[in-house]
């Protein structure tokens, strides 16, 4: 009997739709357990009180870092619900804290408030994020007569009301490490629409590692490979490709049994550290093996399936990383002898999947290491018994 993992039930995205991608069962945040404690030293917030004034200054200096992957999140707020907020302020109704991470330079990326502080910048100064002025709408208590107005049409003493309007921040510095950061934000992000494990890492983990992740997310290789199934809002594409990448430079045997979300942040860091011309063999090694896994297993590619008949279930992540990899490791040759025995490595991953300790090592507690490694020499026996057979 299979683990509840075969119920393939899908991640949703912010706007509770399907995201293409399987649930995976993971720890809860409280039950992850950290590999080695925080020196309390090295943890250094800062709270600040700010104007808006200051903020939006921050802002058009470029020191302030919005995100632009994440501007797409304003959309997720109506007219109505951007107008409300401002009228908040104009009413002196305080506002949640911001929260922002700090780097080398003493910019701040804006990790949770992104879309307070984005709609703030829309009606006072629009231009700094290339948006059109936000037309106030559906007010609840300032009344018809400000319906339509942007705020070149205020009253100068409610400009300057707005201008003049504090707002907490808490600043994590630049000398607290970037594991503490991370569980620091994971802990208090829980604001309206709060940040995925990805887009915390991306906010937090500037550098080349971004674009490269983003580009080949954006290929049609691994389009084709996902049957463009995942969507991309919440940066679950990426988010795939960085797994492929942790796994492809940090052998599965040589994986260490710490929290998972810091094995791929510290992949990530160490995409930062790669040569382009290392860069470039990955994105190949990724490519041949998104188009591999299309020859093979066509539709079905990194999804679960007990047997022939069953109906098409959603990515798997644990699935995907593990198969990318393995096909990754083969050669052109070996590659091509997979394609042309399709049929046998299909039955094969069939027949991994009736393995109940196989079907948990990719439906729950992906993360422990030794269910990595199990589905890691698992699949990679499956592709060498073909390959050497």
């Amino acid at each position: 009997m299979a683990s509840d993992g075969k119920l393939g039930l899908e991640e949703s995205t912010s706007f509770g739709e399907a995201s293409g991608i399987e649930v995976e069962v993971r720890p809860r945040f409280e039950d992850v357990a950290i590999g080695e404690p925080f020196n309390p030293d090295d943890i250094d917030v800062a709270t600040r009180s700010m104007t808006i004034d200051l903020l939006l200054s921050r802002i058009a200096a470029r020191a302030i870092d919005l995100e632009p992957d994440f501007q797409r999140r304003r959309g997720i707020w109506t007219e109505r619900q951007q107008s409300r907020l401002i009228e908040s302020l104009l009413l002196r109704i305080p506002l949640p804290t911001l929260y922002a991470a700090e780097d080398e330079n003493e910019n701040w990326a804006i990790v949770d408030g992104i879309q307070r502080l984005t709609t703030i910048t829309r009606f006072i100064s629009p231009e700094l994020i290339d948006d059109p002025p936000l037309r106030l709408s559906g007010l609840e208590y300032l009344g018809s007569s400000f319906d339509g107005m942007v705020f070149d049409g205020l009253p100068a003493r409610l400009k300057r009301r707005l201008r003049e309007t504090e707002l907490v921040v808490h600043l994590i510095r630049h000398g607290t490490p970037q594991e503490v950061k991370f569980n620091i934000f994971a802990r208090i992000n829980t604001g309206g629409l709060p940040l995925s494990s990805q887009e915390l890492r991306h906010a937090l983990i500037p550098g080349p590692a971004r674009n490269f992740l983003r580009d080949l997310a954006a290929n049609d290789s691994f389009k084709i490979a996902t049957t463009y199934s995942i969507r991309d809002e919440r940066m679950a594409d990426r988010e795939m490709v960085l797994r492929f990448m942790a796994f492809r430079m940090t052998k599965p045997e040589d994986f260490k049994a710490y929290d998972f979300d810091r094995f791929l942040g510290d992949a990530m860091r160490q995409i930062n550290t790669q040569s382009r011309s290392q860069l470039r063999r990955f994105a190949d090694d990724f490519n041949a093996a998104m188009k591999t896994a299309t020859e093979i297993f066509g539709d079905d590619a990194f999804r679960k399936r007990y047997q022939e008949q069953d109906a098409r279930m959603p990515i798997n992540k644990a699935l995907f990383e593990t198969v990318s990899v393995a096909i990754a490791s083969l050669t052109e040759v070996e590659r091509r002898r997979c394609i042309e025995k399709s049929a046998e490595i299909r039955a094969q991953m069939m027949e991994l999947m009736q393995d109940r300790t196989f079907e948990s090592a990719i439906s729950q507690g992906t993360g422990d290491i030794g269910k990595v490694r199990l589905r890691f020499a698992a699949v990679e026996r499956a592709f060498r018994k073909v390959t050497h057979g």
